[in-house]
């Protein structure tokens, strides 16, 4: 069990505890399932693995979803200024001054705050979060290799720049051309970004407590990365998901969205096994990177007063349900790895509760004895932590005007509402994890489906869910 007061500053006597740094780590379109120890037998993630050694893995947490394609866009604005999806400006673009960032609420508490990689939201709310920051990538996806990136030392250092756009979004993954204030051409963003990271942890020096968050650009497509981690798999050992289709059963209202046009119609087993290769490849990348980062912690003799937190803004699907893209609301692309390490937190342990990501923010103050700002929605998950408690009854999770799902410690329900025909799905995610047996029509869970339609009713009109209710249903 742990105490909070580890985590906080505090005099005993002669005994001095001083708050600890906080290392977070951030992957793009990491889903959870993707780390060997957890479960992953196919994967090569060491580092990850001894981390979630080292300390607790979620297996239950996850974003609330997105009212836009840009899944990730509405995730990181969630994690960064703790609130519910339904109450982002702007559908996480614009972080607006009434939401308290995390790192404004660190920096207020003594904290100094950096900031590295990528950041998928407005530049004014970066120069809130962070004191200081490098190696900064506005914008979603690019080359990875030739990226456009920005310094800051002040609000001015943001004044002129262009985000990094696609060219006929829907139809096309070519990128128009970037301003920044440098590019590394020919080093890839992992390797930049952690070498960052890596340069600010020797230098440190300052006698307060350090946020360093750390937001990678991988495992996103486009899927480039060097050869050494492309040679760690043969696409001839990679197993299919259970879960593979040709194609998706259904119009969910967003097959043709630019992430699924990455792979032909209708998905093939091989072409689908070569996508997983150079997913997981990108992931070995991140591994590596992130025991690099690790290292030098333990060199500068700050690993042990060290929270270490590694997350994903969303998952993925790469050939479940024949899908490729994350703008549904199966398991594949809404439950994102969670893994916390430090002084005091429990080691080799799995957390079942129910979270989302934009738990953690809340969480964090009660560790480190900060007030939570008022502007927070979400709730802290400490008890789950330390006790194993159970943290939400159940989640619901929306993507555009037309998905929502709801699901409690078994059972998954999601509505579609797609050019005003209504269609419904409920798995038993206990006995049917890849979710492939449809059970909405079963006669014996006709009681457990009108729960939770009931309780999603009820959910959506507590986060005042106007999309959903503007959505035009089957008569």
């Amino acid at each position: 069990m742990i105490s909070t007061s580890l985590f906080s500053c505090q005099k005993n006597g002669s005994d001095f505890q001083p708050k600890p740094n906080i290392l977070f780590v951030f992957a793009d379109d990491q889903r959870a399932g993707t780390i060997r120890h957890l479960g992953n037998s196919e994967i090569l993630t060491p580092n990850l693995d001894k981390l979630a050694q080292e300390g607790s893995s979620f297996s239950n947490a996850y974003i609330m979803g997105s009212y836009s394609g840009a899944v990730c866009q509405p995730s990181r604005a969630m994690l960064l200024s703790g609130k519910y999806l339904n109450n982002l400006h702007k559908k996480g673009a614009v972080l607006p001054e009434n939401h308290v960032l995390i790192g404004e609420c660190l920096e207020n508490a003594g904290y100094n705050t950096y900031g590295i990689g990528k950041y998928h939201n407005d530049p004014a709310s970066f120069a809130r979060c962070f004191d200081n920051g490098q190696d900064i990538y506005f914008g979603g996806m690019y080359d990875q290799w030739n990226v456009p990136l920005h310094h800051y030392e002040s609000i001015s250092d943001f004044k002129k720049f262009n985000r990094p756009v696609l060219k006929n979004y829907r139809q096309s993954n070519e990128l128009t051309y970037a301003q920044g204030d440098y590019v590394y051409s020919g080093q890839h963003s992992t390797d930049i970004f952690t070498k960052g990271a890596i340069n600010y942890i020797k230098n440190y020096d300052n006698e307060n407590p350090f946020f360093l968050y750390v937001a990678l650009m991988t495992p996103h497509d486009p899927r480039s990365t060097h050869q050494e981690y492309f040679d760690l798999y043969d696409t001839a050992n990679i197993s299919l998901p259970p879960n593979f289709m040709p194609q998706h059963p259904f119009d969910n209202g967003e097959l043709n969205v630019r992430d699924e046009k990455i792979a032909s119609f209708p998905r093939t087993p091989q072409e689908i096994k070569e996508h997983i290769r150079d997913y997981y490849a990108l992931i070995s990348h991140n591994d590596r990177k992130l025991g690099e980062i690790i290292k030098a912690l333990k060199d500068k003799n700050l690993y042990d007063n060290t929270i270490i937190i590694y997350s994903g803004d969303n998952g993925l699907a790469v050939g479940q349900h024949g899908l490729m893209g994350k703008q549904n609301l199966y398991e594949h692309s809404t439950n994102v790895p969670l893994l916390i390490s430090g002084k005091g937190i429990p080691k080799n342990q799995e957390v079942n509760s129910l979270c989302y990501l934009t738990d953690l923010y809340p969480t964090l103050c009660e560790m480190l004895e900060i007030p939570v700002p008022e502007s927070v929605d979400g709730e802290s998950f400490l008890s789950a932590l330390q006790f194993g408690y159970e943290h939400r009854e159940y989640l619901i999770t929306a993507y555009r005007q037309f998905q929502r799902a709801i699901r409690n410690d078994r059972y998954k329900l999601i509505e579609y509402r797609v050019k005003g025909k209504d269609n419904q799905q409920l798995f038993d995610l206990k006995n049917d994890p890849w979710e492939l047996v449809d059970l909405s029509e079963a006669p014996e869970l006709q009681d457990t489906k009108a729960l939770l339609q009931k309780n999603l009713k009820s959910g959506l009109e507590e986060l005042n869910d106007q999309q959903w209710n503007k959505t035009k249903r089957s008569k």
